[in-house]
């Protein structure tokens, strides 16, 4: 089983059950941050240390409160970490629903699992701790299997990442078209592009261009 294990979680109810689940499975240290800062530099001092973590815990989103902090967001913190330990095993415990956010997780962070808080969350993380130990990739909880295996749902990705991030600068279709043709990225027609727009608008439920731009910037998505 795992040695040491950091738990990222600014809600003290929540990492005490986590804590306590981590107890159950004999995990020797444990340690907790309620700041995606103060985790970072535990990861940190711990590889200092030559006594790394085995695991990262971490919930996505972190309330802000009087305190500046440079790490706002599991997904910040988790993709600060893989760039100082690489191969730290990540398990994300969050309330989060969205399929494309969870499937960016995976294939952009490189975590190992994804448990979805609620009713059952706590047998379902203990389950994802001990598959992800046997090494096992990929682990969801029971509740968000269908949803991200639904095949209604369209993908997000880079190429929608790029679209809505010159969407957002201002630029106009054919200014796009013209930008992803430069860049080599395709489709790269106007129309192919409108229809692409069109299509996400309809995915994040969005009544125009600007609507779509500000519901992907509270997402995360740009």
């Amino acid at each position: 089983m795992f040695h040491k294990v950091l738990v990222a979680e600014d809600f003290d109810s929540i990492s005490i059950t986590v804590v306590q689940a981590l107890n159950e499975l004999s995990i020797l240290e444990i340690d907790h941050a309620k700041y995606c800062d103060d985790a970072f530099l535990k990861i940190r001092k711990a590889i200092h240390d030559e006594a790394p973590y085995d695991l990262l815990i971490s919930d996505l989103s972190f309330k802000t409160d009087h305190r500046e902090t440079l790490l706002k967001s599991g997904d910040e913190l988790i993709a600060a970490v893989k760039k100082v330990q690489p191969h730290i095993k990540t398990i994300v415990f969050s309330i989060e629903d969205k399929s494309f956010r969870i499937k960016s997780l995976f294939n952009n962070l490189g975590i190992n699992a994804f448990v979805a808080k609620g009713r059952n969350s706590i047998p379902e993380l203990k389950k994802a701790i001990l598959s992800v130990f046997n090494n096992e990739t990929k682990i969801l909880s029971h509740e968000l299997t269908h949803t991200l295996r639904d095949k209604s749902l369209i993908e997000i990705e880079t190429y929608d990442i790029s679209l809505l991030k010159l969407l957002s600068k201002g630029l106009i279709l054919d200014e796009i078209a013209l930008d992803f043709k430069n860049l080599g990225i395709a489709p790269n027609g106007s129309s192919s592009i409108e229809k692409r727009i069109n299509k996400l608008k309809i995915y994040f439920k969005a009544t125009n261009n600007v609507h779509l731009i500000a519901i992907a910037k509270d997402l995360g998505v740009i």
